[in-house]
């Protein structure tokens, strides 16, 4: 197709749910992108974090073309290898529990909540805040005097933060803390409570007999990058183990080594009860993951929930080559380093540019928020070869490659410092 028949053909015959720039990409490798005029790009913000591995990673590639000549789809009511793998190498990395594979993150989300209602519903409260659960999945009608209050099923409300965001399906964007998604889609499912992030003394407020879970993302991603503080996350954890209420971490986008660690809930000195990732873990391809504490997995029985792609062999493939590439390669351990030596770079152009009113995340997940709206920036460093985010109009959102370089961190930094100063004279002179 030539150039014009592209975009013609997006604008003719795809929905326009995506505020598109005009560029088109025909290759990638690495940290790089090649677009339809072979210009190249710093990729600085690989698919919201699906690239964690870069484009096209050679381990994730020569799984993928294993796999596919082999077996490339079998319905979840058989048994297949890759599958077996996957699950088990994922609780290898975590806390004892179960996995379910279903396609991206919003839906691992759902699975979540949907979980946390059979939760509330298949549970008591005892009076020292022991877990009981009702393996009958039958409903008590008669508190037990002065041991235990039946819940029941009352017990479906789950807490989610202010700023979060949880995935566009109907369920997850009403457990999602930012009205500017949820408008036009009302009446959304109730059930949500959303209360201030960060805030305990809310958290404890919003907790009634209908509560059944708390849901939170350790570093809020759409939300601005704005990370969870240790007492509050270790404190929602003690909340929830008095009050019999499950933590669900969504780790869609810290996930897989964004953070420096495998899972960003490892910083933090607890364990979720529910973990939800998506994004990175496919290395390109579409997936998604619930992993369930073993002593509540297995609260969803047969028919109460599915997913038909979910797992299948050529996506679980390409998920293990991208887990052993994190480990083989030592990519925790760049995260870390290049991490602080990225942080260090745009402290100093913080304290140079007095637009750079922030900088803060963790790892490779970078946010600077700005004095003025960000979007004039991210067009200057995309018309001069570097590809950057911005979120909530004045968060720039920098999350490269775990296994970027010095090298591509300076010549990204420096792109970035001339469109800052070029915007800021513009401004200026205005």
């Amino acid at each position: 197709m030539k150039l014009q028949e592209i975009f013609d053909s997006y604008k003719e015959n795809i929905m326009p749910t995506y505020t598109k720039a005009p560029l088109i990409f025909v290759k990638g490798k690495g940290s790089r992108l090649w677009d339809i005029h072979n210009k190249q790009y710093l990729d600085f913000f690989p698919g919201w974090g699906v690239g964690n591995l870069g484009h096209c990673h050679p381990k994730v590639m020569q799984a993928v073309r294993d796999q596919i000549s082999k077996l490339i789809f079998i319905p979840n009511n058989y048994h297949h290898i890759p599958q077996a793998k996957l699950a088990k190498e994922l609780i290898f990395w975590n806390y004892p529990g179960k996995v379910f594979f279903c396609n991206s993150g919003a839906e691992a989300n759902e699975g979540a909540i949907k979980l946390s209602r059979k939760f509330g519903a298949s549970t008591t409260l005892s009076a020292n805040g022991e877990r009981t659960h009702l393996t009958s999945f039958k409903v008590c009608s008669e508190p037990i005097e002065g041991q235990s209050r039946t819940i029941g099923k009352g017990r479906y409300e789950i807490i989610t933060f202010q700023g979060s965001f949880h995935g566009r399906t109907l369920a997850a964007l009403a457990a999602t803390g930012q009205k500017k998604y949820q408008e036009g889609f009302e009446p959304l499912p109730e059930g949500f409570k959303t209360v201030k992030f960060n805030d305990i003394e809310e958290v404890k407020k919003a907790i009634t007999d209908k509560t059944a879970a708390i849901m939170l993302e350790l570093i809020q991603g759409e939300g601005g990058i704005n990370a969870a503080r240790q007492d509050f996350v270790l404190a929602l954890r003690k909340i929830c183990d008095e009050k019999n209420l499950l933590l669900i971490i969504d780790e869609v986008q810290t996930g897989v080594g964004r953070t420096g660690k495998l899972f960003c809930y490892q910083h933090y000195g607890i364990t979720p009860d529910v973990m939800t990732l998506a994004k990175a873990l496919g290395g390109g391809l579409p997936i998604g993951v619930m992993i369930v504490k073993k002593e509540i997995a297995d609260i969803l029985q047969p028919g109460t929930h599915a997913s038909t792609f979910g797992g299948g062999p050529v996506i679980c493939k390409a998920a293990l080559a991208v887990l052993r590439a994190i480990q083989k390669e030592k990519l925790l351990a760049n995260t870390q380093e290049m991490g602080e030596y990225l942080f260090s770079k745009i402290n100093g152009l913080k304290d140079k540019y007095s637009i750079i009113k922030d900088v803060r995340g963790l790892g490779l997940m970078l946010g600077m928020e700005l004095g003025i709206e960000g979007k004039m920036i991210v067009t200057k460093c995309q018309e001069s070869g570097l590809l950057i985010n911005c979120t909530h109009d004045k968060v720039l959102r920098l999350m490269p490659a775990l296994n970027i370089t010095k090298k591509e961190i300076d010549k990204a930094v420096a792109i970035l410092e001339k469109a800052i100063r070029d915007v800021s004279m513009a401004g200026k002179q205005s």
